[in-house]
């Protein structure tokens, strides 16, 4: 009986390893970065406004004075608007004084606007239709033309240049007839830039 098959047996129970028994476990991947997510920047247009704006304005006058001419305008405004969403609505107060010569129905001195908006709201952007009521007085003139009522109708955009400032742009055709002159009935093309603050 030989007892060599069993001299081998602890080295067969054996693992064998190969390579080092300190070999380095493997570095982990390098994690992906971490982009951030942006999402566009929306402006909320609940709330009142109080702005200056100025522009330009050009008047046409029929009937006893046929005078066409143009001129600067300067005013302020005020506006309540509330953001249902997709879309705005407001109302507000506007007035421009103007210097606008129109011979004998006299200077186009102010006009003086109340009415409303509707509009869509674009994210940091609006944009507009507005009309309601409009006033416009004169001073001096052959005619003695006073002032008149009437209406206005337009279309604007304002937008945000920072959280609480807002630039605004505007295109309004007004139309006056009822003067202290008879058959007098003055059209003004109104364009304007304001910078506004909302509360």
């Amino acid at each position: 009986m030989t007892f060599k098959p069993l001299i081998l047996v602890p080295f067969l129970a054996t693992p064998a390893f190969a390579g080092s028994l300190d070999q380095a476990a493997p570095e982990p991947a390098p994690a992906a970065p971490v982009v951030p997510v942006t999402t566009p920047a929306t402006g909320d247009w609940t709330g009142p406004s109080v702005g200056v704006q100025l522009g330009y304005g050009s008047a046409d006058a029929d009937g006893p004075a046929d005078d066409s001419e143009e001129g600067a305008l300067y005013g302020v405004r005020a506006f309540y608007d509330h953001d249902f969403g997709n879309w705005v609505a407001g109302g507000g107060l506007q007035y421009d004084g103007a210097d606008i010569d129109l011979g004998d129905a006299g200077n186009v001195d102010g006009i003086a606007k109340l009415g409303g908006r509707v509009g869509y709201d674009m994210g940091r952007t609006m944009i507009y239709g507005s009309g309601g009521y409009a006033h416009a007085s004169t001073d001096g003139g052959a005619l003695d033309a006073g002032s008149s009522d009437g209406y206005y109708v337009g279309i604007g955009a304002e937008t945000y240049v920072t959280d609480n400032v807002t630039v605004s742009g505007e295109l309004n055709y007004n139309e006056f007839e009822d003067f202290d002159a008879n058959d007098l009935k003055v059209g003004a093309t109104t364009a304007t830039v304001g910078l506004n603050y909302r509360f």
